[in-house]
């Protein structure tokens, strides 16, 4: 009778190892991949000389960031999970990792969800604004919070004023980036609205 496979003690150290490594490099792509969505689409303001120009860069980044950086890194952080799972089985039995895998695969249909908008984006068919954008970026964080919560805790989770302390943190800074956003984009249209009669006034001195 053939011996059941066991792994050797160093697996699990390794398997975390590389899973927090690939975590690391999936969220940091993500992060800035739909900042650079945001660019683009506001790109669509600018004059059309620069516009072609500067969305055909943003294409071009979103695109190695997506394949090079944040794709890589999505597949190294599940497969070093399913290593993890594979040392550690009795976790498929506790409330914490389904918890936690719902999450998981939430933050998978956010990764498919950024690659249809780059679609889109690289189209000229994205109707997302800048602003929605903002929101959207604001979700992987929160999906963060959560997930390694879980992890940390466990069947423990906590649900006492610290945690929505915590919660409450990050909503304030997700709308501060939001309002910032607004006061900074209201900030450049009073701008145009000053040059604009200076240089009409100009014009019909000359």
């Amino acid at each position: 009778m053939p011996l059941a496979f066991t792994w050797p003690p160093e697996a699990y150290l390794w398997f975390k190892t590389l899973h927090i490594v690939g975590v690391v490099v999936w969220f940091a792509g993500l992060f800035y991949l739909v900042r650079l969505f945001i660019y683009h689409q506001e790109a669509a303001d600018l004059e059309p000389p620069l516009r072609g120009a500067f969305e055909a860069q943003y294409a071009l980044m979103e695109r190695r960031l997506a394949n090079i950086i944040t794709t890589p890194g999505m597949v190294v952080a599940v497969a070093m999970a399913v290593g993890l799972l594979s040392v550690n089985s009795a976790w498929l039995h506790q409330g914490w990792m389904h918890a936690k895998l719902a999450f998981v695969a939430a933050l998978l249909v956010y990764h498919a969800f950024c690659y249809r908008l780059m679609g889109q984006l690289k189209a000229g068919t994205c109707t997302w604004t800048g602003r929605q954008l903002r929101a959207l970026n604001e979700l992987p964080t929160l999906l963060l919070v959560v997930v390694v919560m879980l992890v940390v805790f466990k069947n423990q989770f906590p649900t006492g004023a610290a945690t929505w302390f915590l919660v409450a943190l990050v909503v304030f800074m997700a709308a501060s980036i939001q309002f910032y956003a607004r006061w900074r984009r209201l900030r450049a249209e009073a701008l145009d609205l000053k040059v604009k009669p200076a240089g009409e006034g100009s014009g019909a001195a000359g």
